[in-house]
């Protein structure tokens, strides 16, 4: 799950980055409003975490601007302004959840796995295929009951698989989806990594569609 956090305090942007890193995201860091801009024309996000304050303006304003015009990314506000005024105002200008500092890192993860599993209309955490299940919270899956180890990358591979299973995932779209602007990738990693889950999970789990990409297949 790829996300971009729009912060201005360097410390704070940096924890969010390994913290959410750690839980599984694929995090991309901007600390001004041109530059969410910029990001928001040239890149797809599963969420958005914003800072309520910015040095070059305002965030509601950035969120009321991508919001008009048609940008329906999941936005979960960050800021120290957490009067019960302060949150009606950021909820009614289009975000989809609140949550003031300080704040836990393990509560932002849960709140970003709640707003996006809401806007692809999901309302349990676990994913089932066939005799696979995976849990985004506690990042494992079990096929027959049984665990199976993966690494974060493989898991995240098979989550973006999983949220929408009958879907033709290109290796672009899958590489959009685990690595930020400053990751490098190597032209194989895809291919690399679907191997890897394939001798996990059993090779008819992942089926691969010739020239296009990847989607769920039956075991």
């Amino acid at each position: 799950m790829r996300i971009l956090v729009i912060e201005d305090d360097a410390v704070l942007l940096d924890g969010l980055k390994v913290g959410l890193g750690l839980s599984g995201f694929a995090v991309d860091t901007v600390n001004t409003i041109s530059d969410a801009f910029e990001a928001l024309a040239s890149d797809r996000f599963d969420a958005i975490v914003l800072d309520r304050m910015l040095p070059d303006g305002s965030g509601l304003d950035l969120l009321r601007t991508i919001r008009s015009g048609g940008n329906r990314t999941p936005v979960l506000l960050l800021t120290a302004k957490d009067e019960v005024t302060d949150r009606i105002d950021g909820l009614d200008a289009g975000a989809d959840d609140y949550l003031g500092k300080p704040f836990d890192l393990d509560e932002v993860s849960a709140r970003l796995r709640a707003i996006t599993r809401r806007a692809e209309g999901r309302a349990r955490s676990e994913l089932k295929w066939s005799d696979l299940a995976l849990d985004p919270a506690s990042m494992t899956v079990t096929r027959n009951g049984n665990t199976v180890s993966l690494s974060r990358r493989e898991f995240a591979i098979l989550l973006t698989l999983m949220e929408s299973p009958t879907t033709i995932h290109s290796k672009q779209v899958l590489e959009e989806r685990l690595y930020g602007w400053q990751e490098e990738i190597e032209s194989n990693t895809i291919e690399v990594h679907v191997h890897k889950l394939r001798a996990k999970l059993g090779a008819p789990l992942i089926e691969t569609v010739r020239g296009v990409g990847y989607r769920m297949g039956r075991a």
